[in-house]
C-alpha cells in the first residue's frame, strides 16, 4: 500500500513538473514574440497601437460621452447662449465626429492588422508544439502497444507452461503399474 502511494505521489510530482515546464515554455515563445513584436514595430505602429487600445476601452466612451454631453448642453441651455458655438442641429459636432471616425478607423484596422499577423504566428508555433505532442503520444501508444504484445505472449508462454507443469504432476501422482 505504501508503495502504491509512493508511486501515486511520484507520479502527482511528474505531472507538475511537466506542466511547470510547459507554463515556462509558453512563458518563453510569448517572450521571444513580444521581443520580436517590439523590435519590428515602427513608432507609428506603436502610437496606432495606442489609439486603438484607447478607442476600444472603457475610459475612452465615458470620456467621449461627457464631452458630447457638455457639447450639447453648452449649445442647447437659453443661459448659455453667449457661448453657443454650434446651435442644433449640431454642424459641427457632426463634422467632429466624422473626422474622429474617419481617422480612427484605419488606425483601429492598422493595429487589428498587426495583431492578426502576430496572432498567425502564435498558431503556427502552437501548431507545430501540438503536432509535436502528438508524434510523442503516438510513439508512446506504440510502444504500450509493443509493451501488451510481449505480456500477451509472456502470459501465452507462461500458461502453456503452467499447463505443461501441471500435467507432469498429474502423471507423476498416477500409481505406478508395477509390471512394466
Amino acid at each position: 500500500m505504501n508503495d502504491q502511494n509512493n508511486s501515486q505521489k511520484e507520479v502527482k510530482d511528474y505531472g507538475k513538473r511537466v506542466d511547470q515546464l510547459v507554463v515556462e515554455f509558453e512563458k518563453q515563445i510569448h517572450e521571444h514574440l513580444n521581443e520580436e513584436y517590439i523590435k519590428s514595430t515602427k513608432w507609428s505602429d506603436k502610437l496606432a497601437d495606442k489609439i486603438a487600445a484607447f478607442g476600444g476601452s472603457w475610459n475612452f466612451i465615458i470620456i467621449f460621452f461627457a464631452i458630447l454631453l457638455v457639447w450639447i448642453v453648452v449649445n442647447t441651455l437659453s443661459f448659455t447662449k453667449i457661448i453657443h458655438f454650434d446651435e442644433p442641429p449640431f454642424i459641427l459636432l457632426n463634422l467632429v465626429l466624422s473626422f474622429l471616425a474617419g481617422f480612427q478607423a484605419p488606425i483601429i484596422m492598422m493595429s487589428q492588422n498587426r495583431q492578426a499577423a502576430r496572432d498567425k504566428k502564435e498558431t503556427i508555433i502552437d501548431f507545430a508544439i501540438n503536432y509535436r505532442a502528438e508524434q510523442e503520444i503516438d510513439d508512446m501508444q506504440e510502444h504500450l502497444h509493443r509493451i501488451e504484445a510481449n505480456f500477451a505472449e509472456f502470459r501465452s508462454e507462461v500458461r502453456n507452461e503452467l499447463a505443461a507443469i501441471k500435467e507432469l504432476l498429474q502423471e507423476n501422482k498416477k500409481p505406478f503399474s508395477g509390471g512394466e
